[in-house]
């Protein structure tokens, strides 16, 4: 589940020790309950500039994060490309409308880059990322930490072991019940923000799906805006048809009364069904952060899924499957070693783009009442689990 050999960042050897001082730009939600306590708990890495002019959020920051410097905006890190206190690493974790403009300054100013995902509203915007990095030889990756989920990391082994035997349907669901909007730039209707499920909650399914299934061929979607006051799609169901054959049936909503599986998958010998969220966004809400020596990821025996055929897992059909721990962990650890030449960036810009593609496919299937048919490519660097 990971992209090409990246190349290994300028100064770098593959025997440093020295920590990379890291860049934060942003200290919403996905920068201050995601990337910080990940950072920080990632040998190799250290925090230390995050960028953001909001006083409440720098004292929020300032408490867990005593020796971390601040700066008012992103363009005060770009002199600190080189020298006695260069920055190894920037990451961005700004508002969706932001990820081009300031991956695309920070790659010029020469520093290697994470960006949160959606890295951008169209493909051939990462497309252009992509080509970008690769000229000036800097990482560029994509912070897709589902990937890492518990849920996600058991189907893949399921899969690779082959317990399910042939897949032939994946269902998907990252379902909410928000009946009232919370406002804010992710519910806003305006293009230019990019917000909405399609590309918050969708970015997550579809790649899941083309992580472990491939490339997709073909693309229906519906989507809704369903709530009195909501500006943006809440309630969206995509069908992607694989390559392989495989039908995956993803859906994304703030509007489910009644919360389905997170996973229900078929297979040719038997299914696999899962209810309940990966913890590690919960905990990591509440303060809890990952140590070196101390169980992460965890969940208790009774919210295993269940393995079997021929009855519903409601009533007792199937047998429990040991959860894998999740391990949102391993992605900092990842883009340590590729910056340091001892591995692959764990999610490239390319592997975003085709999620990007489907994504798109989705929004004018959804528009359009049609089904959108995808060349096969060899821009995902996919391969099937």
């Amino acid at each position: 589940m990971t992209g090409n050999a990246t190349h290994e960042t300028p100064g770098l050897s593959e025997t440093s020790q020295t920590p990379l001082r890291v860049g934060l730009v942003g200290y919403g939600l996905a920068g201050s309950v995601f990337h910080a306590p990940l950072i920080a708990a990632t040998e190799g890495l250290v925090l230390d500039t995050i960028v953001t002019s909001n006083e409440e959020r720098r004292a929020q920051a300032r408490a867990e994060f005593p020796d971390v410097r601040f700066a008012a905006s992103p363009e005060e890190l770009w002199e600190r490309a080189d020298g006695p206190d260069a920055l190894g690493l920037i990451v961005i974790a700004s508002p969706n409308r932001t990820h081009v403009p300031i991956a695309t300054a920070a790659l010029k100013a020469g520093l290697p880059v994470v960006v949160d995902k959606p890295i951008a509203g169209t493909a051939a915007e990462a497309r252009e990322l992509a080509a970008l990095a690769e000229e000036r030889g800097l990482l560029l990756s994509v912070f897709q930490n589902r990937r890492w989920d518990n849920d996600f990391l058991t189907l893949a082994r399921l899969i690779a072991n082959g317990e399910l035997g042939d897949v032939q349907r994946f269902e998907s669901r990252f379902e909410r019940w928000r009946p009232q909007p919370k406002g804010g730039w992710r519910e806003s209707g305006d293009p230019q923000e990019i917000g909405g499920l399609l590309y918050d909650l969708g970015s997550h399914v579809v790649d899941q799906a083309l992580v472990l299934f491939g490339p997709a061929v073909q693309v229906y979607a519906e989507s809704d805006v369903r709530r009195p006051g909501a500006a943006a799609d809440d309630d969206t169901f995509l069908a992607i048809t694989h390559a392989n054959g495989v039908r995956s049936h993803l859906y994304v909503s703030a509007t489910t009364a009644q919360l389905g599986p997170r996973f229900r998958v078929l297979g040719s010998a038997a299914g696999y069904v899962k209810y309940g969220l990966d913890p590690q966004e919960a905990d990591l809400r509440e303060g809890a952060r990952p140590t070196a020596d101390g169980p992460w990821g965890e969940e208790p025996e009774e919210l295993w899924g269940r393995i079997g055929s021929g009855e519903s897992p409601l009533t007792g059909g199937g047998t429990p499957v040991r959860t894998s721990p999740g391990d949102y962990p391993a992605y900092y650890a990842a883009v340590t070693d590729a910056l340091r030449g001892k591995g692959d960036n764990p999610v490239t810009a390319l592997q975003a783009a085709a999620a990007l593609d489907v994504l798109e496919a989705a929004r004018r299937s959804a528009r359009e009442g049609v089904t959108v048919s995808l060349p096969t490519s060899a821009d995902s660097e996919e391969q099937p689990v």
